[in-house]
């Protein structure tokens, strides 16, 4: 079945994924590797274009990422053209292309507060490092992103000034990105104030992909990722049920829902029946973790009124 795009969200822009990165961040519960990849081609298969699967952190810091290489090494070299790696360091590049990954999320905060939390590390040490990062992944023909957490507050400094994003997004180091990554870490951005700073990434710094990485802290998940649509982001995360959150970000919440950006911006892949698939793949997940499923859109697909085409059908 195909559906009517007349409401399709108009620009569009790429959904990835990251349930199995972000939104495993802050479980209690460890997924096997089998369970993840599972995960992984359920939702490839569902026509889903981008997915994080992993992160390369440190397993005693975050446990649910450390079967990352196991994965990795599960899926297919076609497979993997559509997955992403969040990396930090070169070294994480390096184990991470010989597990097979050719695709990273280089990632470090605009803050430095957070980023020495969250990488140990100052904000220009992490930059500095970035060239090294970028040639190991030109070597294996992959792509690599530059990822600004805390691009609009930080949990120990406040509201973070666009012009520092600026200046990391135009620093010569950063060159050779492919993407370019802002992150509203703590879910506290609102739709203006996104729209200000991907307008101006977008007009004032190399041109490359712009992602927005938004959480749904304080309920305006899905309007500030169609407020960076808009202006210009072509990619946008999204995780399964809303899963989600930093570990290292006091206050920061579950990411903006998967199915919640889908059923807004109805990409081409979507149809009543995907979006079926698409919850009744979280939902089990989300039980076996013990989790919460804060999407509206699954929890509105099981409406009773059925003459609603998105609504589930009766079983």
């Amino acid at each position: 079945m195909t559906t009517d795009n007349t409401y399709s969200y108009t620009p569009q822009a790429i959904l990835r994924d990251v349930t199995l990165r972000d939104g495993l961040q802050l479980t209690g519960k460890p997924l096997s590797t089998d369970r993840k990849v599972e995960i992984a081609r359920g939702l490839l298969a569902l026509g889903i274009p981008e997915l994080e699967i992993g992160s390369m952190a440190r397993p005693d810091l975050v446990p649910p990422m450390a079967n990352t290489l196991e994965v990795i090494a599960e899926l297919t070299a076609e497979e993997l053209d559509r997955c992403w790696v969040w990396v930090a360091t070169p070294r994480h590049v390096e184990k991470a292309v010989a597990a097979g990954a050719r695709n990273f999320q280089y990632c470090f905060s605009a803050s430095e507060s957070h980023n020495r939390a969250n990488i140990g590390r100052s904000t220009d040490d992490s930059l500095a490092a970035m060239p090294a990062a970028i040639e190991l992944t030109r070597d294996v023909g992959g792509r690599i992103q530059l990822c600004v957490a805390t691009s609009f507050t930080c949990p120990f400094e406040g509201e973070v000034p666009a012009d520092r994003v600026l200046s990391i997004a135009n620093d010569p180091r950063a060159d050779g990105a492919d993407d370019i990554v802002l992150a509203d870490t703590l879910g506290q951005a609102v739709p203006a104030q996104v729209a200000a700073l991907v307008t101006r990434v977008r007009d004032e710094s190399p041109q490359r992909r712009i992602v927005f990485h938004g959480h749904d802290t304080w309920g305006l998940g899905v309007a500030n990722t169609l407020a960076a649509i808009g202006s210009g982001a072509t990619v946008v995360d999204g995780s399964l049920g809303g899963l989600g959150g930093c570990p290292f970000a006091p206050g920061a919440s579950g990411n903006t829902s998967t199915e919640d950006i889908a059923f807004a911006t109805r990409p081409h892949w979507l149809t009543p029946a995907t979006l079926t698939d698409l919850v009744d793949i979280a939902t089990p997940m989300l039980t076996e973790l013990g989790e919460p499923n804060r999407s509206r859109t699954a929890e509105g697909s099981r409406s009773e009124a059925r003459a609603f085409e998105w609504v589930r059908p009766v079983s």
